[in-house]
């Protein structure tokens, strides 16, 4: 006796209605990132792990890649994340590229976690990013692009928020509690690492670090401390520039804000639900070093990425999931028999001159139940071929929404079924 073989473990089959809702929000985030002038880019799928070697960190490389080497002995992983290589395709052709560079895109990553509610080992995310500038402002335009998102999609400030901090100011705040610079870079991963740990576990891996019980007390302090952020220009000038683009509702300081990747550099953010129900639901900020890091000459940057699993939660928890159906036709040609299949052919072919996506009833069986698949399948027009119709020429036209029908020349048939769809858009 066969069974059927599973899945990969932390993969996703799309069926037709899973697709539906992908070709939903990336039609919401292409929208959005060209709003802002931002170009589609993509990457390779592969890479050499060397690249994420360079500034991912430690744990994505070690723990998250899929990697796996080529015959030709090169370590190749499947991409966990894009930054990477978005910085390696500047570094390639810089002096062939505009000085600020605005690039967005949305695509499949791999990283080889254990599976949980929104988040698997493949997924989908959008990247953007916007290079050649280093300012405060810079940083808040890409970050407003997220609030925009958001507001596109139904979600209010009071759904999620985006939570700020600047990783130049906690460097300050961990210097003046005598944390050493070759100690930060653990210490920025304890503190990415607070809300993912019980208490217990946290301060055990504090103490791992070597951090002092006044050292401790101190940086527990500091991530209380809501009003920090006025120590910092950056971002003091970050959030008025969120004021004056119209979307600083949406934005929070937060002191325990610091991504886990190596290769920040100044400002980072996160967007949460408010109810903290999920992980984080899009994570970026300021990276100065890593063009200069793979080989390029130094350019700065900020972006941030998102994934697809999460938003859905999230956007399933408030009912923002558009209802569309996962069927692209507009109309069904129904047949009585084999007999008309001709005429079928010619007319379907007529239809899709005119450009209406027209599919045809592939096997003989009753009209009621081509009719019932129509109805079910969404499709709002079906055009009905017996021997009577061919004989005068006609077609019965029946409009499954309304339950109307038409009976209408051949020639016809196309102009008013695109009246009435125009019709029904407009309604």
């Amino acid at each position: 006796m066969s069974s059927n073989i599973a899945p990969v473990k932390g993969t996703r089959d799309f069926y037709p209605d899973e697709m539906s809702f992908q070709r939903w929000l990336r039609s919401k985030i292409e929208a959005v990132s060209t709003l802002f002038g931002y170009q589609e880019y993509d990457g390779p799928y592969l890479e050499r792990i060397d690249l994420y070697a360079a500034k991912s960190g430690e744990e994505l490389v070690k723990e998250q890649a899929f990697v796996f080497p080529d015959r030709g002995g090169d370590l190749i992983a499947l991409r966990p994340e894009l930054t990477p290589s978005l910085a390696r395709m500047v570094a390639t052709r810089r002096n062939q590229l505009p000085p600020l560079i605005r690039w967005w895109s949305y695509g499949p990553f791999w990283r080889y976690e254990r599976p949980q509610r929104g988040r698997g080992r493949e997924f989908f995310q959008w990247n953007i990013d916007l290079l050649g500038v280093d300012s405060p402002e810079a940083d808040a335009e890409i970050a407003a692009i997220a609030a925009v998102f958001f507001r596109s999609a139904g979600l209010k400030p009071d759904q999620v928020r985006i939570k700020y901090n600047n990783r130049r100011l906690v460097d300050q705040q961990l210097s003046s509690i005598g944390i050493q610079a070759k100690q930060r870079g653990e210490v920025f991963r304890l503190i990415d690492r607070r809300d993912k740990m019980n208490a217990k576990a946290w301060k055990a891996y504090a103490d791992d670090l070597g951090l002092s019980m006044d050292q401790f007390n101190a940086l527990c302090a500091l991530l209380e401390d809501k009003n920090a952020y006025s120590e910092s220009e950056e971002l003091v000038a970050f959030q008025k520039a969120l004021e004056n683009l119209g979307v600083d509702a949406y934005f929070e300081y937060d002191p325990t804000i610091i991504r886990g990747l190596d290769y920040y550099t100044g400002t980072v953010f996160e967007a949460r639900d408010v109810s903290g129900s999920l992980r984080a639901i899009l994570g970026g900020g300021r990276y100065d070093n890593l063009v200069a890091d793979v080989g390029g000459d130094p350019i700065s940057g900020v972006g941030f990425a998102m994934g697809d699993m999460v938003v859905r939660l999230l956007l399933e928890e408030f009912e923002l999931i558009p209802s569309s159906s996962p069927n692209p036709s507009d109309v069904l040609i129904a047949t009585f028999d084999a007999s008309c299949w001709e005429v079928a052919f010619l007319m379907a072919s007529q239809l899709r001159e005119a450009g209406l996506r027209t599919e045809w009833y592939a096997k003989e069986t009753r009209i009621p139940k081509q009719l019932k698949y129509a109805d079910r399948q969404g499709i709002p027009f079906a055009l009905i071929i017996g021997p009577d119709e061919i004989e005068t020429g006609e077609v019965a036209v029946k409009n499954l929404r309304d339950r109307t029908q038409l009976q209408l020349p051949m020639d016809q048939a196309a102009a008013i079924i695109l009246k009435e769809l125009e019709e029904m858009t407009n309604r």
